[in-house]
């Protein structure tokens, strides 16, 4: 069995952010040389995001407005977690959006549905942060 791992690093100039991952993705399997397998995809920062959705701009503001709703980001009194941060917000929207997903490997693609694309989400943005590809298989 094959094992590769890569970290993808990313800043985004806005707090909050999705960023289509799916090539990057794709460029790792490449790399790794496995034909049949599983991708492990999964951000590294307890602000931030890995998950699948459609990479259409219309749903990416809807989640936004979405989140915004279940976890606004101000006022910064209204969470326990605010004092030193000032990212509770950030927090909750990771919880939502999940940690992580885990893509199919067949015939060396990715096995993702026709809209399906890997995106990073941000929600305390401006700063340095790491997705982990970690890929298994034959």
């Amino acid at each position: 069995m094959k094992s590769h791992r890569k970290e993808l690093w990313f800043e985004t100039d806005a707090r909050r952010a999705f960023l289509n991952i799916t090539p990057q993705v794709r460029e790792a399997l490449i790399e790794s040389g496995v034909k049949e397998g599983l991708a492990l995809v999964n951000a590294m920062h307890i602000t931030a995001s890995v998950f699948i959705n459609d990479d259409e701009p219309g749903l990416h503001s809807d989640f936004e407005l979405w989140l915004e709703g279940l976890a606004p980001e101000k006022p910064y009194s209204r969470y326990a977690h605010n004092g030193h941060e000032d990212n509770a917000d950030a927090h909750l929207k990771r919880q939502i959006m999940g940690r992580e997903v885990v893509v199919a490997i067949t015939k060396g693609e990715l096995d993702l549905g026709p809209w399906e694309r890997i995106f990073y989400g941000e929600f305390d943005g401006k700063r340095r942060k790491r997705v982990l590809v970690k890929i298994i298989g034959e």
